[in-house]
């Protein structure tokens, strides 16, 4: 979408398959023959381009076989009205050249909308360094108004919806703490990249977050901070381990308190051997075992738009175009793993927790926001080489 221009008020995004080998040029001819003349000329492609009312159509497309896949995008610049009829016809095109083709239109996106919200963020992150910088108060009143404004200022993120200040996912350095409270504490006192663990089990989400960050642990100094150190070693990558005085909780701690701790921080392994415990015992415990055996699926299907299912001794079931993907996957029980170029969608995953199945997804991406059930694993590429 960079390439379009700056007026775009709607994206139309279509699934092209064409039962042949064909070219972009083709694709793209196919869309303005096929709909030309299907209603009056204010609504025929080529004059809606010349007058600035669509943009250049955009073709990316490659082969399968003696089939041919892809995207078609339409910017455009006229009301919702005639944008939901523009796509629906370039629906209705059902051949490429001479082959039989199929046309669905996956979303149209409002890039205005995200415009708005890039300007929201930009106000939100304005307004943040406006008050980190202002004198700080000691009134009682404006303390509490301080609290308020913490909590209004924690965001969620991933599809575990865990607590974290807003500077969490742009930060390059990450600090995990216990819980939401633990977040609010550290963000009134100015350290906006906190991210909450909320219980001892971590989840799964939080390794992809923090995958490239550097990593400080900020732990309470008891019996429970202790357990979760425990887990995140066995999962996240830490760089170093920040804890609260004996007997302390990191959401009750003071300025200076946190930055003491944040200034002394000791490596993992100093962290652990301190509980009884080791960082080579606890590294790696939980990653489940066939992931290694799956990246070698992840190669294969990368960017072939292709899905593979796996029994539960990991021989090959299927292998069909992502497409087919949920139909094949209803239907056949025996499946236990699923590798695939596209992304793990909601729909996906509450068809697998509504047949009771167990199951575990690697898709290339993972969709934001995505509800987990407790019966699907859910990783994407990246997730499973760096745990493999």
């Amino acid at each position: 979408m960079t390439s379009q221009q700056t007026s775009v008020k709607y994206v139309i995004e279509a699934r092209v398959e064409v039962d042949g080998a064909v070219d972009k040029n083709d694709v793209i001819g196919a869309v303005f023959g096929q709909t030309e003349g299907i209603f009056s000329a204010d609504l025929d492609l080529r004059e809606l381009q010349k007058t600035g009312r669509i943009g250049r159509i955009e073709v990316h497309i490659q082969g399968q076989g003696d089939r041919t896949v892809g995207k078609v995008l339409v910017p455009t610049n006229v009301d919702r009205f005639h944008t939901a009829l523009i796509a629906a016809m370039v629906e209705s095109v059902d051949r490429v050249g001479p082959y039989s083709a199929r046309v669905s239109i996956e979303k149209i996106e409002d890039v205005r909308a995200e415009k708005r919200k890039r300007i929201v963020e930009r106000a939100r992150s304005l307004l943040i360094e406006w008050e980190r910088r202002r004198v700080p108060e000691v009134d009682e009143a404006l303390k509490e108004l301080e609290e308020t404004i913490a909590k209004a200022r924690v965001v969620e993120v991933g599809p575990d919806n865990l607590p974290a200040g807003p500077e969490a996912l742009t930060s390059e350095e990450v600090i995990i703490v216990e819980g939401r409270a633990d977040v609010v504490n550290l963000l009134r006192h100015g350290y906006l990249n906190a991210i909450g663990v909320e219980g001892v089990k971590v989840p799964y989400s939080l390794e992809e977050l923090v995958s490239r960050k550097k990593v400080i642990a900020f732990l309470d100094g008891d019996r429970g901070g202790d357990m979760i150190l425990r887990e995140l070693a066995r999962r996240i990558k830490i760089d170093s381990v920040a804890r609260a005085p004996p007997g302390k909780e990191v959401e009750s701690l003071g300025a200076k308190e946190i930055a003491e701790a944040l200034a002394n921080t000791t490596p993992l392994a100093d962290a652990l051997r301190r509980i009884g415990a080791h960082v080579e015992a606890e590294r790696g415990e939980h990653a489940p075992a066939p992931l290694e055996r799956l990246k070698k699926y992840i190669e294969e299907v990368e960017g072939s738009l292709m899905a593979v299912g796996l029994s539960d001794e990991l021989s090959e079931v299927f292998r069909v175009p992502v497409s087919e993907l949920y139909q094949r996957l209803s239907a056949d029980g025996q499946v236990k793993y699923v590798v695939f170029d596209g992304v793990v969608t909601q729909r996906l995953v509450d068809m697998l927790k509504e047949k009771g199945r167990e199951v575990l997804i690697v898709g290339a991406r993972v969709a934001d926001n995505l509800q987990k059930a407790g019966n699907v694993r859910v990783y994407n590429f990246e997730s499973v080489r760096r745990a493999a």
